[in-house]
């Protein structure tokens, strides 16, 4: 299949990458070359922006620090049919990118994931990879199963997907809000398996394996509650409710067997715990309703924007 009668941007956060962003922008340039490769710099220190326009890339740049901020800055300024994120450590495959837009294009899906896939194991920390299988695994569990490396850089998006993201965090836990949000409008995706390599000499990685790890599991916190409120609070509501009722029992027992109630705090407290978990009940309803009408609407504006005859 030919891209020519197709705009294809290739999309390039990238903070301190002097030493591996050339080398990016050639392979892209080369695996695609009807495409405009942008590089968005997020305040680099070094020579990034230099180098990045020399190896013939548009540069942006977005003050604004984290990963987040700069695929939201992205998202919203370009305008493409087809969009290829991917990180400018040099560590993916450019290579792989035809196929990935033309598995895009022939079933007619709004996002590509690429799954990484490393021999060398100093590519990929264990650290890193145990946190990414653990948070996927989380995310798979909570949102439904169709990803296997949800935090992989290496993204090919459709228009209608990219154009209707609402892009809500920051930094690196920028991944998983593109995850969910797929999941939840149960858009057509799919995942592919890329060569994942070692980043070139000179270059460091930005990730922090607990910092960002948190960060992630705020975000998937925060999704579950924006996203999930009736399960979330009906769990809630269950954990209370038993914790009033285990401190129930033996004060029933006492009054059953002498008519009184002689520990009346921990009583009141149990009342307490089950009106609690009553309140988070109504709590869940309500929000699940809100959340309801707020899916509606993403999917509004996802349907809003047209999808590029291919």
């Amino acid at each position: 299949m030919s891209f020519e009668n197709l705009t294809i941007a290739v999309i390039v956060p990238c903070y301190n990458e002097e030493a591996a962003i050339a080398d990016v922008i050639r392979d892209f340039r080369h695996a695609l070359p009807t495409a405009k490769v942008y590089v968005c710099d997020n305040n680099s220190t070094d020579n990034t922006v230099g180098v990045a326009r020399a190896a013939g890339a548009i540069v942006r740049t977005e003050k604004l620090r984290g990963k987040g901020n700069v695929v939201r800055r992205m998202f919203a300024d370009i305008e493409a049919d087809v969009f290829v994120m991917v990180d400018g450590d040099s560590t993916y495959d450019a290579g792989a990118a035809p196929d990935m837009i033309r598995k895009l294009l022939d079933e007619n899906l709004d996002l590509v994931n690429g799954k990484r896939v490393h021999k060398d194991t100093g590519a990929y920390r264990a650290g890193h990879k145990f946190g990414n299988r653990l948070l996927t695994s989380l995310v798979a569990t909570i949102f439904g199963k169709r990803f296997d490396d949800m935090l992989s850089g290496y993204k090919v998006f459709s228009r209608r997907f990219v154009k209707s993201f609402p892009s809500l965090s920051g930094g690196f836990e920028i991944e998983t809000e593109l995850t969910v949000h797929a999941l939840e409008l149960r858009m057509p995706v799919a995942e592919v398996e890329t060569h994942y390599g070692a980043r070139p000499e000179g270059s460091a990685s930005k990730l922090s394996t607990f910092g960002d790890g948190y960060r992630i599991l705020k975000m998937i916190a925060v999704l579950i509650k924006e996203e999930r409120p009736l399960q979330l609070f009906t769990a809630l509501f269950i954990a209370f409710a038993l914790a009033s009722i285990v401190l129930m029992i033996p004060i029933i027992g006492t009054y059953l067997e002498t008519g009184l109630v002689p520990r009346f705090p921990t009583a009141i407290l149990s009342l307490g715990l089950m009106l609690l978990g009553f309140l988070c009940l109504a709590c869940g309803l309500i929000l699940d309703t809100v959340t309801r009408g707020r899916q509606e609407l993403k999917r509004l504006q996802y349907l809003s924007v047209n999808r590029t005859q291919y």
